[in-house]
């Protein structure tokens, strides 16, 4: 039996969603969880082989992080990204962290079941408008060079900062030290070659940030 863990913060979706996967022969749920850092620690717990997570949620940390903390913490366990979100700056972001799945939700059941299979064996499965080969061709051409691209909890600062959230606020929502918030704001800055809060949050609008909230 495949041990899924499902991360959805929706729970008309998630319901929806854990009824689909108890009718699949081979998987067996072994937790629901409605917030990335509750999915982190959960992880941990119960150590499920796949986790099928999504990108967007209210509360705490976004997908993203919520992956590359589990990813550090059962550096076994697989991915599959279950979302709304097509976009090419997604897809890429998730196969530069080993993500093994990445479907949509408006994809059909035959892709939930091959993503968790396929995944469990250690394969790719993305399903996606995204050419996945020619973004793991540039991610191959750039292996070695500097990383210039914001790690999840630098995106997430950048989302939060164009919420309108101010540095005591993050340092809260985020379990982190108003230091620590100020630090990342630094490295962002130099990373984006920006100077002010302003302009961190026209670049926030430009990319899209918002539409993780």
């Amino acid at each position: 039996m495949i041990k899924v863990m499902l991360v959805e913060d929706h729970t008309m979706v998630r319901l929806g969603i854990a009824l689909l996967l108890k009718s699949i022969p081979g998987i067996r749920i072994v937790g629901e969880c409605d917030n990335g850092r509750t999915a982190v620690q959960e992880a941990v717990r119960l150590n499920p082989d796949v986790i099928l997570m999504d990108l967007s949620m209210q509360e705490g940390m976004t997908g993203f992080t919520a992956i590359e903390e589990a990813k550090k913490a059962l550096p076994n366990v697989r991915i599959v990204i279950l979302t709304m979100y097509d976009g090419e700056g997604f897809v890429k972001q998730a196969a530069s962290m080993g993500v093994e799945g990445y479907i949509l939700k408006n994809g059909n059941s035959d892709d939930l079941q091959n993503a968790i299979f396929h995944a469990y064996q250690g394969n790719v499965y993305y399903r996606t408008s995204i050419d996945l080969e020619k973004i793991q061709r540039s991610l191959r051409a750039n292996k070695g060079e500097p990383e210039n691209h914001l790690t999840p909890r630098e995106q997430e600062i950048v989302r939060l900062t164009a919420l309108g959230l101010g540095n005591r606020e993050m340092a809260e929502q985020l379990y982190i030290s108003i230091k620590t918030v100020e630090n990342h704001k630094t490295n962002i800055m130099a990373k984006l070659e920006i100077s002010s809060r302003k302009e961190l949050i026209a670049y926030a609008i430009k990319n899209r940030y918002l539409q993780l909230t």
